[in-house]
This record gives structure tokens, C-alpha cells and sequence, in this order.
């Protein structure tokens, strides 16, 4: 009798525990626990010292989609400096009231609902991949340019113009809507110079974080 009630109560009581025991861990998982923005952002050598997973995934999604990891780097640096849970300034309502975003950018990559709900759908995307995550960002940024280069034929090395096409969309690049927007095309030539800047970093130590077997160690490590 004793027993039929505890499993009883067990059965009762689970559901409600282990959905608190889940939301706990993906409190911890997705916001909690998210990396600090690198001590070093000028010099991705550091970055990557700081948070060798990042290059692991920086290199995944070049393997998959084609973009130059300095590149992608240097997306995520001008969309957000490397914060995890960045969103655009809210407006003010009569200049004092905090009121809406002006858009629905979030996370490292600054992805848009509209291309965020559009990458999960193209990927197979589950509940756990959220723009928070820095490998999920990185991805979304190959696969975003992958699209460019398809749609507009802009190449991987072509930094400023990948830029240009994420920052004002495919359709609204390939319209020339750049041209009238002085302020976004500089922006996009910083994005190529810091791109090129993290290459020619790279190439220096990017051999510290292809360690892919147990028995190699740096600097003897295979590329």
C-alpha cells in the first residue's frame, strides 16, 4: 500500500520536477553561463586563446558553408562586440519612456526573426539552436553568406560586399540600396579591414587549435 502511494506521488510530483530541473539548466545554458565578450577583440589569436570552442565552430561552419573564419569573426565583432544576448537600443517614447526596438536583431550574429525563423526551417533547426549560442551564430552567418554567393555572386573573399548584402539583405543589396547609405558602406570597409587583420593573425597561430587527436599537442599539430 505504502508503495502504490509513493510511486503514487512520484508520478504526480515528476512532471512538474523535471520541467523545473530543464528550465533550470537552460537558464544556465543559454544566459547564465554565456562567455564574456573577449578580454582582447583586436586580436583573434586572443579570442581564440580565450575561447578555443569558438574556433572550433568558426571552422565547422567554414567547412560547411565556405566564409573565411577572420571572416565571420569579424561579422560577429560590428554585429554585436561579441555579446551573447546583444539587442539594439530601445527607442524612447516622448524622448524619455524606454519603448520598442527598432528592429528584431539578437544575439552574437544580430539575426533578424524573419532570416533566423528561415535558417532553423533551411537547417533542421531544434529548440536548443538559439542565437545565442555562439556555434549557432557562426553557422547562421556561413549559411546566410553561402546564400549571398549563390543570389548575388558575391565571393567568400569579398568581405565588404558580404557585409553589405547581411546588413541590408540580399534583395535590398542586389537593388543597390548601399549606395545611398554612406554610413553603411563604411562600415562595411571596416568589416573588410578588421576581416583581413584577423587573417593575417591567424595565420600565425591558428596551428594551436588544431589539436584534433589525444596524442597531438602544439605546436606539433597537423592541419
Amino acid at each position: 500500500m505504502v508503495g502504490k502511494i509513493l510511486r503514487s506521488r512520484l508520478s504526480w510530483y515528476g512532471f512538474p520536477v523535471v520541467g523545473l530541473l530543464i528550465g533550470i539548466w537552460a537558464t544556465l545554458r543559454f544566459s547564465l553561463l554565456a562567455p564574456s565578450p573577449p578580454a582582447n577583440p583586436d586580436n583573434l589569436c586572443e579570442i581564440f586563446r580565450e575561447h578555443p570552442a569558438w574556433y572550433d565552430y568558426a571552422r565547422n561552419s567554414q567547412e560547411r558553408w565556405g566564409t573565411p573564419i577572420a571572416t565571420q569573426m569579424a561579422f560577429v565583432y560590428y554585429e554585436s562586440s561579441f555579446r551573447s544576448h546583444a539587442q539594439p537600443p530601445r527607442t524612447k517614447l516622448w524622448g524619455v519612456i524606454p519603448w520598442a526596438r527598432p528592429t528584431t536583431a539578437y544575439g552574437y550574429a544580430q539575426a533578424l526573426d524573419p532570416a533566423w525563423r528561415e535558417y532553423l526551417e533551411a537547417n533542421n533547426g531544434k529548440w536548443y539552436v538559439v542565437r545565442t549560442d555562439m556555434e549557432y551564430a557562426l553557422d547562421f552567418v556561413g549559411w546566410y553568406n553561402h546564400l549571398t554567393r549563390k543570389q548575388a555572386g558575391v565571393g567568400f573573399y569579398n568581405p565588404r560586399h558580404l557585409y553589405l548584402a547581411y546588413h541590408e539583405g540580399r534583395g535590398g543589396y542586389q537593388r543597390g540600396s548601399h549606395k545611398q547609405k554612406p554610413d553603411v558602406t563604411a562600415l562595411a570597409q571596416r568589416v573588410q579591414n578588421r576581416a583581413f587583420r584577423y587573417d593575417n593573425q591567424l595565420q600565425n597561430c591558428e596551428q594551436e587549435f588544431q589539436c584534433w587527436r589525444w596524442y597531438q599537442f602544439w605546436p606539433f599539430c597537423e592541419a
